[in-house]
């Protein structure tokens, strides 16, 4: 295969679903290009990526993991990415550096869902990208060619197979490449024997070469003419075109695989290295400024209990030197990764990944140049919205102040977690994509922080009105030597509509109450509405102050003040308080196979559903629109996830106040006394 040797250092994405073998497949590739001299085992805790505590605790990759390697002369940083769905951000970043992606995914043709929102996001960012089937050994009697067609129904790119399967007795042993026309047999854990292509095969296998050829030719006028005129096109044009559409991301290559027993490793490695883009190439894809002479950009930030903040970074052009100036900041350490092992460098070229050290100001997605921080790049992702959220708690009080420094510094490590101090309940409440997600980032408080902490649902924002209006005469008289407390007044209250807030009416004629007293009754009545006869903050009411008496000597603000909260108390529980719950509207997408299970859903959590409609911009997607009551949102995602295949999602926004009576309403009441006796 005849090849031009690239002079910068490249990069290659590993991403996938959950348990499809990404990890594994790092391993292989390290292992066959001699990064490593033992290959190791997400099962037995000593793979080179996965090395974080909880990581090996739940025994799948919870963050980027950076590793390296060289393939004939030439550089490769590996990019292993999350599968969890929860962690999309983290691998969304990395992708947005990578020159190439492989996407790693199952011999499983009911899992095809799950790639859809990988495809949508590589394709949405011209990102090329190829896929590896892995695990073919457990493929059975399921031939190679239902596999791919299962997955072309989640991608919007042509999916051109490179290469099939050579089957004995009902297992693959190997392949034929459809470009060189040569055939391979597999070893497990040592390279490929070439062999003769079977004679069984010669006719599929000339069959599967026409469709790719008629493949690329979709895009190349030139080789489709060819190919009318029956004659047979040029290897090296073949490959030359293949290079060229996948950079395009025209097509997605596919090969297949088995990364637990190396089969198909060897082949990967050769078509990453003479199809992949270069940095040159990608950098242009990315936007990167032409005028930079220096430039890197920031995928990931690490915050060190020791060693301080390091910023994994891609050196799109230049050289990027230890010492220099680089956005703005001296750089203070330049490094290899190798999983969680650093190699300290004196500088990094142009295509290569390294980590920073000391960058204070950098941040995540940030484009660093020579000139300065030119910030976070215009076509960097977009933040996905929270849908889970848990009010954290420091099991030691003495940690309250430590924990908010530490979950800033998470935050700045994961941008799609954010804290929120809520106003309405006080809680400090950690918000992001999962149950899972928030559980790896109480683990990173506790292991990297040193700060033990313990979730709970957040408290749903309840509040509380009045359905009719009553007149009240309220008196204040203390007497506890020299001046006393003397306060009197008359008020008239009244429900108003949903949304109108608290008004205060003075309706004093006369000077029966000064007017420099006044104010001080409009705040002792906000300060009881902050907790009313259910306990929650009252809302929707008007209060008019109609009368009242004073006393020369006695009267003083404080006194209206609290003669106001003593009207108030006295006056509310006889105007048929009641409860008010906000209701969100929800927009739920799932595939279209999903939609019945979603209005079930919906309806089964007090739900209004609203209709439903065909995804903008994801062909065999569903929008459910819904009203869902906040108190049933907590775990929404869950049990969404859970029906969906993981893949479902929704975005929520506050849409009213509603009134809630019964059972529901009784218990909310229950749980505020019990929440505020503890206080």
């Amino acid at each position: 295969m005849p090849h031009t040797q690239i002079q910068t250092a490249r990069c290659a994405a590993l991403v996938g679903p959950y348990l499809s073998g990404k990890t594994s497949l790092l391993e292989s590739l390290l292992s066959a290009t001699g990064a490593t001299t033992r290959k190791g085992s997400v099962r037995d805790g000593n793979a080179v990526g996965d090395s974080s505590p909880e990581a090996k605790a739940r025994q799948m990759s919870v963050e980027v993991n950076v590793a390296s390697f060289e393939f004939l002369g030439e550089r490769w940083s590996v990019l292993d990415c999350p599968g969890s769905v929860e962690l999309a951000c983290e691998t969304q970043s990395a992708l947005m550096v990578a020159d190439v992606a492989v996407i790693v995914a199952e011999a499983a043709p009911e899992k095809a869902v799950l790639l859809a929102p990988l495809f949508k996001f590589l394709d949405d960012n011209r990102i090329p990208h190829l896929l590896f089937i892995n695990k073919v050994d457990s493929l059975g009697d399921l031939r190679v060619r239902d596999v791919v067609q299962a997955y072309q129904a989640v991608s919007a790119r042509k999916l051109v197979l490179r290469e099939v399967p050579i089957r004995e007795g009902g297992k693959i042993t190997g392949f034929v490449d459809l470009v060189s026309e040569r055939a391979w047999h597999f070893n497990p854990h040592k390279p490929s024997n070439l062999v003769q292509i079977p004679d069984s095969l010669k006719d599929r296998e000339h069959e599967a070469r026409q469709e790719m050829l008629e493949a690329v030719a979709d895009y190349d006028d030139a080789l489709l003419e060819k190919l009318l005129e029956d004659v047979a096109p040029d290897t090296q044009e073949v490959y030359d075109r293949l290079a060229s559409e996948l950079a395009d991301d025209l097509i997605v290559p596919v090969f297949f695989g088995s990364a637990e027993n190396d089969n198909g490793i060897r082949r990967l490695l050769k078509a990453l290295r003479h199809e992949g883009p270069d940095v040159a190439t990608s950098a242009e894809r990315a936007d990167i400024p032409a005028d930079a002479t220096v430039a890197a950009q920031v995928f990931k930030t690490l915050n060190g209990s020791h060693a301080g903040k390091i910023s994994l970074a891609r050196v799109w052009r230049g050289t990027v030197n230890d010492g220099m100036t680089l956005g703005g900041e001296r750089v203070s350490g330049v490094f290899r990764m190798m999983g969680h092992n650093q190699e300290k460098l004196s500088q990094a070229a142009a295509g290569e990944v390294v980590a920073l050290g000391r960058l204070d100001k950098a941040a995540t997605g940030d484009l660093l140049t020579d000139k300065g921080n030119a910030g976070r790049s215009a076509l960097w992702p977009e933040l996905p919205p929270p849908v889970f959220g848990l009010a954290l708690h420091a099991q030691n009080r003495n940690d309250e102040v430590k924990l908010t420094a530490a979950i800033q510094k998470l935050v700045e490590e994961d941008p799609s977690l954010r804290l929120d101090q809520s106003t309405d309940t006080g809680e400090l409440v950690l918000w992001g994509q999962g149950d899972i997600h928030l559980q790896i980032a109480m683990d990173r408080l506790r292991n990297k922080f040193n700060v033990s902490v313990k979730g709970a649902p957040p408290q749903v924002p309840y509040r509380e009105s009045i359905r009719k209006g009553t007149s009240h005469h309220a008196r204040y008289k203390r007497q506890t030597g020299g001046h006393g407390q003397f306060a009197d007044i008359h008020v008239e209250v009244k429900p108003l509509p949903r949304g109108a807030g608290f008004q205060f009416e003075d309706g004093i004629v006369g000077g029966v109450v000064p007017r420099q007293f006044i104010p001080a009754v409009e705040n002792g009545v906000r300060d009881y509405a902050v907790r009313g006869p259910l306990g929650f903050p009252v809302v929707d009411f008007a209060v008019k102050l109609t009368g009242g008496q004073f006393h020369a000597v006695d009267s003083s603000e404080m006194a209206f003040k609290t003669v106001a909260r003593q009207a108030m108390t006295e006056a509310l529980p006889a105007c048929e308080p009641v409860l008010l719950e906000p209701i969100l509207t929800v927009s739920i997408a799932v595939p279209s196979d999903f939609t019945s299970k979603v209005q079930r859903l919906v309806s089964g959590r007090r739900g209004q559903i609203l209709g439903y409609d065909a995804r903008p911009g994801w062909q065999g997607w569903d929008e459910v629109k819904a009203y869902l009551p906040q108190a049933e949102i907590h775990d929404l995602i869950v049990e969404l996830r859970s029906l969906s295949l993981g893949v479902g999602t929704f975005t929520w926004s506050f849409e009213r106040l509603q009134e809630l009576t019964g059972k529901a309403a009784d218990k909310a009441v229950e749980i505020r006394k019990e929440t505020l006796a503890a206080q």
